[in-house]
């Protein structure tokens, strides 16, 4: 009998799969920090023999070479991939022999990379289940604009034709398990929802209901952003990544702690936003742990910038550790524990800011209150869809180079539940401006009274 096991990435919103049968198994697109993927493997009582990528991933850091080194197992990359490392290359048809009656076959997919690979697992000929990595998502598929803008509609077209192809090949029964799209910003449109089949694809994915020049056009329209550090996974990857190291970081006093913010250096607070409202240490940056922490510190920090981590706890601190491995920050200059007072030197006080929601913005524009500043920090695609009059809009991935821009006068920074108004609120305050943060489901905006332009549907 054939297992899969799916092990989630949170913060980055991809899914990794270790699939086998008694003896031996396979590790799909597996994360950097592979002591996971071992213990699963361990839980399992099986052993590791091959490992497989469904392409050069360009949101994380992989962590397949590493894992086949350790383990001793074959590992498989698709043939148009071009790496520096010794592979094992597969084309489409390929067939490996997982376990007793389980079968792993390779199915080219491009689309998502000009490379990509899907793989199908089989139980004694059936189909069980398909790992389609950047393929047919959840109701989407995998952005087409991440290897060369060049190449995006051409991808696009295929990607139409790969999405396709698995459903022609494959019955409606079969699951479908991808890598990216619970929150990834590999996906080219949201993803609701964990699970699907090639079924519910074929009633819901536009890919498999569209005529292919409509789905191209649509999802051309629809690319967001694309966060900064994808520009660094795929030279990591296909260099060829080296083992991570988390062990504790330096530990970091108060006087370390000045050091690194007079040097310049990013000293990252990871404490919910309304503790570090209340008091935190002048100049450092708010990023949430139980956040997407390593997608928006990734994102924002000067690529390559030593940063220093802040917690309450080890284990948060570890914790960071580990999310930010995966996206190649791989060790933070220092790390330190406890509160603000622990972190600062003899005779400083902390700085403070005031965290309110859409009510009280509302209430002090009713007063006439002037000198007033509204920053909307959400991307340009949210912001379509609805946006407060005469709010000043820098995404916040752009707000760290556009801080010349924000107006004078205290800023209320708003997003659309309060985390990214959180980061850009520390990044305002480290440079000294007055600011609140709008901590608010950006819903409470007009429920408050405030004038929301939203844009009309057709």
């Amino acid at each position: 009998m054939y297992f899969v096991d799916t092990l989630r990435t949170e913060g980055l919103g991809n899914h990794s799969y270790l699939a086998g049968g008694h003896r031996t198994a396979v590790a799909v697109d597996p994360p950097r920090d592979i002591d996971r993927v071992i213990a699963a493997a361990a839980r399992r009582g099986v052993r590791i023999g091959w490992v497989a990528e469904t392409h050069v991933h360009n949101d994380y850091v992989t962590g397949g070479l590493e894992l086949a080194r350790t383990t001793g197992a074959r590992y498989l990359v698709p043939a148009g991939a071009a790496v520096a490392y010794a592979r094992e290359p597969v084309a489409d048809g390929d067939t490996v022999a997982v376990d007793t009656g389980l079968e792993l076959r390779a199915l080219a997919t491009p689309g998502h990379t000009p490379h990509h690979t899907a793989y199908v697992l089989s139980e004694d000929g059936r189909a069980v289940a398909a790992f389609t990595g950047g393929c047919l998502l959840i109701g989407a598929v995998g952005r087409t604009d991440l290897v060369d803008p060049r190449l995006t509609e051409q991808l696009a077209r295929a990607q139409h034709a790969s999405a396709h192809r698995l459903a022609d090949e494959l019955a409606d029964e079969v699951p479908v398990l991808p890598t990216h799209g619970f929150g990834s910003f590999c996906s080219s449109s949201p993803v609701t929802g964990d699970e699907t089949t090639i079924g519910a694809e074929r009633r819901r994915n536009a890919a498999l209901r569209e005529d292919v020049d409509g789905f191209v056009t649509a999802l051309l329209a629809g690319l967001d952003d694309v966060p900064a550090y994808y520009a660094h996974m795929g030279p990591a990857n296909a260099e060829g990544p080296p083992p991570v190291d988390l062990t504790p970081p330096r530990p970091a006093d108060a006087a370390l702690i000045a050091d690194r913010l007079a040097a310049g250096e990013w000293v990252v607070d990871l404490r919910n936003r309304v503790a570090f409202a209340d008091g935190h240490v002048a100049g450092t940056l708010n990023f949430e742990g139980d956040g997407q922490l390593a997608t928006y510190l990734a994102w924002l920090i000067p690529w390559g910038k030593p940063v220093t981590l802040l917690a309450e706890t080890p284990e948060q601190i570890a914790g960071a550790q580990r999310e930010l491995v995966r996206v190649g920050i791989d060790r933070p200059s220092a790390a330190a524990t406890g509160g603000p007072a622990d972190w600062l030197r003899d005779g400083e006080a902390p700085r403070s800011f005031p965290h309110a929601g859409f009510a009280d913005l509302a209430a002090l524009r009713a007063r006439g209150a002037q000198d007033v500043v509204v920053l909307d920090v959400r991307r340009a695609s949210e912001r379509a869809e609805g946006r407060i009059d005469g709010a000043v809009h820098i995404p916040v991935h752009e707000l760290h180079g556009r801080l010349g821009e924000v107006p004078p006068g205290t800023v209320w920074v708003h997003c659309a539940g309060g985390l990214r108004a959180a980061i850009a609120a520390s990044l305002l305050d480290a440079a000294g401006r007055d600011v609140v943060a709008v901590d608010d489901g950006f819903d409470a905006a007009g429920e408050a009274g405030l004038p929301v332009h939203r844009t009309a549907r057709s």
